[in-house]
């Protein structure tokens, strides 16, 4: 069931698509392995070094390689990342937001800065956290 789990060689960086699919397989079989076991408690030593090894290569090929990083949390950013969850469009939420949709595009847009009444809105329409919202304008 845990097939591969034990490297031949461990690597020192993924170089292709194919050796970071190989080096994310044994990473899932590992956690398959600490999941039948009750948690990552069950693996050995060697197991756990192994995972945290080849976790940091797929990482560090993903930001490189891939690309994978999240979005950098801003206004704009949460703001359409609710649009999304709530499946609505910009001229959904500027009506639910008691805004122009113009004046919505700009902010997203990043062509205008928010100002208190879109920032109160989307606080109170959205329940995104006012701390937040403080902290990024």
């Amino acid at each position: 069931m845990y097939n591969n789990l034990k490297a031949k060689k461990m690597i020192d960086k993924i170089r292709t698509q194919k050796q970071y699919e190989q080096v994310m397989a044994m990473i899932e079989s590992y956690i398959a392995k600490a999941t039948d076991g009750g948690g990552f408690a069950s693996l050995s030593k060697k197991e756990t070094d192994e995972l945290h090894k080849l976790s940091l290569l797929a990482e560090k090929y993903e930001d490189d390689v891939l690309q994978i990083m999240p979005l950098p949390i801003t206004i704009e950013n949460v703001v359409m990342q609710k649009m999304q969850d709530m499946d609505i469009t910009q001229i959904k939420l500027a009506e639910m937001l008691k805004i122009g949709t113009a004046k919505l595009s700009q902010i997203l847009n990043g062509k205008r800065k928010p100002d208190v009444q879109f920032l109160k809105a989307v606080h109170e329409k959205l329940n995104v956290d006012g701390n937040l919202l403080l902290e990024k304008v």
